[in-house]
Order: C-alpha cells, then sequence, then structure tokens
C-alpha cells in the first residue's frame, strides 16, 4: 500500500492537501457534497485546488472487521487514470492529519 496524498483535515469536515504520484503533484480539496440526493451519490467532491476541475468523489464506508467508518475515493485524471483508494490515519497522534493510501487493482 502506498500512500499518495497527505491531507489536513479542516473545520467543515472537509480535508486539503496535495495528491502526490510519481508523475503528478497537485494540491486538491476533498469537499463534503451538499447536493447528495440519493444514498448512491458521492458523500464527497475531490477537486484540483490549482483550477476548480472535479477530479473524483469520496464514499464514507464502514470496515467489515471492526465496524470503523473511513472514506474510499476515486481520482480520475488524463495523467493518471484512475486511483482507488481510502482515506486513513496518517502516521503519527495528530487527528486532524490523514493520507489516501493507494489501492492497486488486484
Amino acid at each position: 500500500m502506498a500512500t499518495i496524498a497527505n491531507l489536513t483535515v479542516k473545520a467543515d469536515d472537509s480535508f486539503e492537501g496535495t495528491l502526490a504520484t510519481l508523475n503528478v503533484t497537485a494540491p486538491i480539496a476533498i469537499i463534503p457534497n451538499g447536493r447528495k440526493a440519493k444514498d448512491s451519490e458521492p458523500d464527497y467532491r475531490i477537486v484540483s485546488r490549482k483550477n476548480g476541475f472535479e477530479l473524483g468523489a469520496g464514499w464514507k464506508r464502514f470496515s467489515q472487521n471492526t465496524g470503523a467508518e473511513y472514506v474510499s475515493v476515486s481520482l480520475s485524471a488524463p495523467e493518471f487514470g484512475t486511483i482507488y483508494g481510502n482515506i486513513a490515519n496518517a502516521p503519527g497522534d495528530d487527528p486532524m492529519k490523514k493520507v489516501i493510501i493507494w489501492n492497486p487493482p488486484s
């Protein structure tokens, strides 16, 4: 598993940080979806902080093992195709720091 983004939790339940792969380094924001009208719609929208373009979405999920809530994300752009990952706690004890862990295709 590889960390592909470092994030900071904001007071409005959003996240801001940097997506970083071998080819891409981009400032991103993960914003609560205020227009969510159905359960199938994402809980979050992922946008570029550089140009405002939407890069993906996130859904609240619950771990089958522990029952803990987490956010599953999907990002897509021509530079890197589609990336799936999960938002997790960053190393250390700071609850305001999160990371996106890449889930490679199996």
